[in-house]
């Protein structure tokens, strides 16, 4: 790398999993793991109906999104994977992703935006291409501007 980097990555901020039923993911997660429904998010343009689950307590908390297809035929596919994303805290989202995009990293289409949780988000698409050779290499990460808080807890 040629420049320093003006942002850190702080943690896990979320993991995301997709199922045809998010009923049969709540009986693991929720009745035999003890996590927490926070709240849920249904959109149609993004194709998921989720419940937003908690992991530990306070800042340093792990989100578990639940996630299952509004409709099974149509994309995005949310079930299709079953791990769906994994999304990371970051102290400069912005500066994050004008420096990752002059050093190569394919963002997917839709820009930083207002994620479920009402954080400001941006994802890294899955694969390269020939004009942004970096990619999750078949994941999609989710970077999460991370809010004061968890800037100070991990930070």
């Amino acid at each position: 790398m040629s420049s320093p980097k003006p942002f850190r990555i702080l943690g896990i901020q979320q993991i995301a999993i997709g199922g045809p039923d998010k009923q049969r993911l709540k009986s693991l997660w929720v009745d035999m793991l003890g996590l927490t429904v926070k709240s849920t998010f249904v959109s149609e343009r993004e194709n998921v109906d989720e419940d937003i689950c908690a992991l530990g307590h306070g800042p340093t908390a792990v989100e578990v999104d639940l996630m299952q297809p509004l409709d099974p035929d149509k994309k995005p596919a949310v079930h299709a994977t079953p791990l769906n994303h994994v999304g990371l805290w970051v102290d400069d989202l912005p500066q994050a992703v004008e420096w990752m995009t002059a050093h190569g990293v394919r963002f997917a289409p839709g820009g930083i935006r207002k994620g479920a949780a009402g954080h400001d988000i941006c994802f890294i698409h899955p694969k390269g291409n020939d004009e942004f050779p970096v990619g999750g290499e078949g994941v999609l990460i989710e970077l999460v501007q991370a809010p004061t808080e968890v800037v100070s807890a991990l930070g």
